[in-house]
């Protein structure tokens, strides 16, 4: 379909859609209150950050958290009347960049951070790195076993067809790459209302 526009964005979330049905794993997830969005990569190099995810609740849900002497909260983002829990952001045109394996493993790395109880926190892992376990390496290989689980699971070859291509291709292909950039919303500091 050369001349028409690519929507990046409408595409991950097809896949991370299907992806979330079919694992276990991730079923947990809905995929209505994340938000996908992309950022521009400040250098076309294939490494660096491919992709983050942002969570908007802190640790076990809780709208406020406590740093230093003051309490904190962050800005709520609604899409119509649903809360948005987490916003998903791809680093563009890096993540195009990986190959079709470490594209569909850097989805998973994203998704798995995403707490079992989806509940707006980062699924905390038990140690002293509780992001990433001891091990990121480690991670990543659990990661890579979704990745062949999903694939033997025969997705619709359509959702999967663009991590074929790298950004300057997926370009020639569609003629551009679409997509949303949402802004990270930004922590607040609630003030201190008891009275002197």
């Amino acid at each position: 379909m050369k001349g028409a526009s690519f929507d990046f964005c409408h595409a991950i979330r097809r896949l991370c859609d299907d992806l979330t049905i079919r694992l276990p794993e991730f079923r947990h997830i809905d995929m209505d209150q994340v938000a996908i969005g992309f950022a521009q990569a400040r250098r076309s190099v294939p490494y660096g950050l491919q992709a983050k995810l942002t969570p908007m609740r802190f640790e076990n849900g809780n709208l406020v958290t406590r740093r230093g002497r003051h309490n904190w909260t962050i800005r709520r983002l609604f899409a119509g009347e649903q809360e948005i829990l987490y916003i998903l952001t791809f680093y563009l045109p890096r993540f195009q960049e990986q190959t079709f394996r470490e594209k569909l493993i850097t989805i998973c790395h994203e998704l798995y951070h995403i707490s079992a109880d989806f509940n707006g926190d980062i699924r905390r892992l038990g140690g002293r790195y509780h992001v990433h376990s001891h091990s990121q390496n480690e991670y990543d290989r659990q990661m890579g076993e979704f990745v062949d689980q999903y694939l033997k699971l025969n997705p619709p070859k359509e959702l999967c067809h663009f991590l074929n291509f790298n950004f300057r291709q997926l370009e020639q292909e569609y003629g551009s790459v679409v997509g949303l950039k949402i802004p990270i919303p930004k922590m607040l500091r609630i003030p201190d209302l008891r009275t002197a």
